[in-house]
């Protein structure tokens, strides 16, 4: 793939464009200025930015999690692009490398940044969570240390992808599962898919993943799922629970809850194996409901998972080996001016819709 001729250097007459969420329901495309970098900063005209469940929801809902929309802002943080100019300071990038966009921007001063869990920095600018502005727009500027090269092997799509395949990996992370051991994975949405992806690359067996869509279950099997399961909503998470028990013989030895539903986190906890663990990947709602004493008197460690630290490199190198193909995942894609037609595509399950991406 040739730097020449896949960019354009932005002139006084360019124009830029931004998808920018005003409040909840009142998303828009508006024209905005071309950003010219600061110290330490390039500016990428950005090729490829996937459409996350959490853009969805800020959308719909006007917030995510603990953060709501106080204030007009760009979505996206699923972003790969190119550079178009760099400021005099900043060494380790030129015009024309193709980038990776690490949404991410601690201190890098505090007890967290210093420790290197740069993820859970109180001050860190996370582009897209409120109030902060995505990079869903035809050109941003990004600090360069927060970049990552990639090979001309891959695609700006698959570049877009390192973020939630990011996600994936810290959660495979957080857990600790190896080779050979047992893992549930409830939702098979798009990061619910990554983790099945990256499990499977890494030796994880048996692997069972759950979903209430026949169709992203379909999407699951033909990824080397082990074992699948549709989950009926008329029934309980009991009842759920006891069926995953009885199809990995026992339990999960690991257990990853990719949805942030109640009703699926309970299952997750009550299906792991005693002395097991288990993690909430998904966001939900603050308050939830859990079975305090099914997990304490069987000795099931509880984790979190918030983002990721310290992934890129080797989401990078795992995409770039050609031993994680996740390429089917994008369901859709959208040209630029049409990304409020992509958001509606995202946020209907009838289309099927997995990853939709918006190019520029």
């Amino acid at each position: 793939m040739s730097s020449t001729v896949d960019y354009t250097v932005p002139t006084e007459t360019t124009e830029n464009y931004g998808v920018l969420l005003n409040k909840k329901e009142d998303l828009q495309i508006v024209q905005i200025a071309v950003p010219t970098p600061k110290s330490g900063e390039v500016q990428v005209q950005v090729k490829a930015t996937g459409i996350c469940g959490s853009d969805v929801h800020l959308w719909k809902h006007g917030e995510i999690g603990i953060f709501p929309v106080t204030q007009p802002q760009l979505l996206g943080h699923e972003s790969a692009g190119v550079v178009t100019a760099v400021a005099d300071d900043v060494q380790d990038l030129k015009v024309g490398d193709r980038v990776a966009i690490e949404a991410g921007i601690p201190c890098s001063q505090c007890d967290q940044c210093m420790q290197g869990r740069y993820h859970l920095c109180p001050e860190v600018v996370f582009k897209s969570t409120p109030p902060h502005h995505g990079l869903l727009a035809k050109y941003i500027t990004h600090p360069a240390r927060w970049l990552h090269r990639i090979p001309d092997s891959l695609t700006y799509e698959q570049g877009a992808l390192l973020e939630p395949l990011s996600v994936a990996i810290a959660a495979i992370d957080r857990v600790g599962v190896t080779f050979g051991r047992s893992l549930l994975i409830t939702g098979a949405g798009p990061i619910g898919l990554m983790v099945l992806a990256v499990a499977k690359a890494t030796g994880v067996s048996p692997v069972v993943i759950t979903d209430v869509q026949a169709s992203r279950l379909q999407y699951a099997k033909a990824m080397g799922a082990d074992f699948v399961y549709q989950v009926d909503p008329k029934r309980g998470d009991v009842d759920v629970a006891k069926d995953i028990r009885q199809l990995l013989g026992g339990g999960a030895e690991y257990s990853l809850e990719c949805t942030g539903i109640e009703s699926s986190f309970r299952a997750a906890i009550m299906a792991t194996k005693d002395a097991g663990t288990c993690c909430l990947v998904g966001v939900g709602k603050n308050d939830q409901l859990l079975p305090v004493n099914n997990f304490a008197m069987r000795e099931v460690d509880i984790r979190g998972l918030f983002r990721y630290h310290h992934t890129y490199p080797r989401a990078i190198a795992l995409m770039a080996s050609g031993k994680l193909n996740v390429d089917h995942l994008i369901t859709h894609k959208y040209d630029f001016m049409d990304a409020l037609k992509a958001f509606d595509t995202a946020s209907d399950y009838s289309t099927g819709a997995i990853k939709v991406q918006i190019l520029n």
